[in-house]
């Protein structure tokens, strides 16, 4: 331990401590909070190397649990009702191509460097304040797809107990409060015991329609939409509209990587031990996620068609319906809506307890960064749910795909540029500093590389979706919003030399960040500010005092005391 460091474990003598009563008081606000990390599951800041203690299958697995959701098999129906089986599988394919394509490079930094995707995002293009935008969007994904499996519940809870649809919002709601709490802990154990059950229950009865009665293959494949229009469906041709207005809907879902990168921030570090195991789980739970996707909006279509002749185009889409039909099928009446409502509620608290915990994450980011007060989590949490059940309350599940449709331009935009950021801004033209960087007084406010294609591309994308462009152009706005991002983000990082992405190119530290194996060094430092230790990654050096503060310090203190000055060397 060189004596730099030792210097700065020490912690500060009281004259130190009373040197700067005001800046003391001003970060003091929130930083309190910060002791209860264990309980605040590392919200705002690196994750460390002492609390990731999962193997590399178990935070899979729990990340994996997160995407349990049965909003899949609404989405597929939807689009299979409307444009036809054929479109919509091509739909649901070019869809998880570009999903997979672009979460493959923000899991692997989510996982490398153990940080959440907002922390990404920060040093990825937007800078410090700039990234603010991009988690409210994020968090406008989780509460809005908590609304959509909310409502998948409570259809379940009305069919099978007869609870009115309202009351069944409210139960959807608050009864993922208790296991939001404690974070990571509790969902790791959630996730692991209810993914075989749920897995068994989902794919048991489709595997029994299709080997008891071929035929419903065959009128799935020749399923021709709702829309009337020849050559559009199945097996008569592919309709480029179609297609495109399909993979709209299902690029919605891109955001999702975000909530894997929650789980995946947990990873261990890599080794040569574990190497295989890591990358396996990085790859099955960050980007592979949307294998698993694709494959429950094609069932979803087959279900769609397989129920549409008993409960019309309208109950198709519910998940609720499909599966209570396909548990007919197979099992005595009296198991059948047990059944079906068995899956529907394990499916939704699942996925929902995901969605109020990664929004609550988003939601603080932001208002911490904005206010220099840190609340703590579960403030967000329940705003996060008050949104989602306004939603429902609005029978949000009427106007899905319309809803979806318009999100996903931000959501696009916003992935491809985060992502063309790492793989072409640090990897090929080396303007962007290829460890990512996260903390305040290292960035600048705003970088235009990554804001600029992001608001240049959400905006031409959603004006192409609301005809301002002409109505030929209209499907093509998830494909303007990937295409702009894709470009404008090089183009940026050139025309501006990288100059925005940092303020300064040193913390102050002599250590480095990253150990001899390439993994975020686990060196504790104290914060002098609110006494805690933190691992290297989360500190740097105070602008006023001979010590280090610790990255949500640095976020809470209002007046800029400790925040390191504008320099480099």
């Amino acid at each position: 331990m060189s004596s730099t460091e030792r210097r700065l474990r020490e912690p500060a003598g009281r004259e130190e401590r009373e040197e700067s009563p005001q800046a003391g008081a001003d970060t003091a606000a929130g930083s309190g909070d910060a002791a209860r990390e264990t309980l605040e599951d590392y919200t705002l800041r690196f994750a460390p190397r002492s609390y990731r203690r999962w193997t590399p299958m178990v935070v899979a697995t729990t990340a994996m649990g997160g995407i349990a959701y049965l909003a899949d098999f609404s989405i597929g129906a939807g689009i299979g009702l409307t444009h036809g089986t054929g479109n919509a599988l091509a739909a649901i394919l070019l869809a998880a191509v570009v999903i997979f394509v672009t979460g493959f490079p923000l899991a692997y930094y989510g996982a490398r460097y153990n940080i959440d995707l907002d922390l990404i995002t920060r040093g990825s293009g937007f800078g410090y304040y700039g990234s603010v935008l991009t988690s409210v969007i994020f968090a406008s994904f989780t509460f809005i797809f908590f609304a959509l499996e909310g409502s998948i519940m409570a259809q379940g809870l009305k069919l099978g107990l007869g609870l009115p649809l309202w009351l069944g919002y409210l139960v959807s709601t608050f009864m993922v409060i208790p296991l939001v709490v404690y974070g990571m802990k509790a969902l790791s154990k959630l996730q692991v015991w209810t993914t075989p059950i749920w897995l068994l229950l989902m794919v048991g009865p489709l595997v029994y329609l299709v080997v008891t009665d071929p035929g419903t293959v065959d009128h799935w494949l020749s399923y021709a939409g709702t829309d009337g229009q020849e050559g559009r469906g199945g097996r008569s041709g592919l309709n480029t509209a179609s297609v495109l207005l399909g993979s709209g809907v299902c690029l919605s879902l891109i955001a999702q990587i975000g909530e894997q990168i929650d789980y995946l921030r947990f990873m261990p570090p890599r080794t040569d031990g574990n190497r295989r195991a890591w990358w396996t789980a990085v790859v099955v739970a960050g980007p592979g996620w949307v294998v698993l996707g694709a494959l429950k909006q094609a069932i979803g279509v087959f279900l769609a068609v397989y129920v549409i002749a008993s409960v019309g185009p309208a109950a198709a889409a519910e998940p609720i319906q499909q599966f209570k039909a396909a548990f007919d099928a197979m099992m005595p009446s009296w198991l059948v809506v047990p059944l079906a409502v068995a899956l529907v509620v394990i499916s939704q608290i699942k996925i929902n307890v995901t969605n109020a915990y990664s929004g609550s994450l988003a939601w603080t980011n932001s208002f911490t960064r904005l206010t220099g007060r840190y609340p703590g989590r579960m403030v967000f949490v329940l705003l996060n749910l008050a949104f989602a059940l306004t939603l429902m309350e609005a029978d949000m599940f009427s106007f899905l795909n319309r809803v979806l449709s318009f999100y996903s331009n931000c959501a696009i935009a916003w992935v491809v540029t985060v992502a063309t950021d790492i793989m072409v801004n640090k990897y090929v033209l080396k303007l962007s500093p290829h460890a990512p960087e996260f903390r305040r007084g290292m960035l600048y406010a705003v970088n235009p590389v990554g804001t600029v294609a992001f608001v240049a591309a959400s905006g031409l994308s959603i004006a192409t979706y609301f005809h301002a462009l002409g109505d030929t152009l209209q499907p093509y706005s998830p494909v303007v919003a990937a295409l702009i991002a894709f470009v404008l983000t090089p183009l940026m990082a050139v025309l501006t030399k990288g100059r925005y992405y940092l303020r300064r190119t040193t913390d102050g530290i002599d250590e480095p960040l990253l150990d001899a194996d390439g993994n975020p060094s686990a060196t504790l430092y104290e914060c002098h500010v609110c006494r805690q230790e933190f691992e290297r990654p989360d500190v740097a050096a105070c602008r006023t005092h001979d010590a280090v503060v610790c990255s949500l310090c640095l976020s809470t203190d209002r007046i800029g005391a400790h925040v390191l000055p504008a320099s480099v060397g």
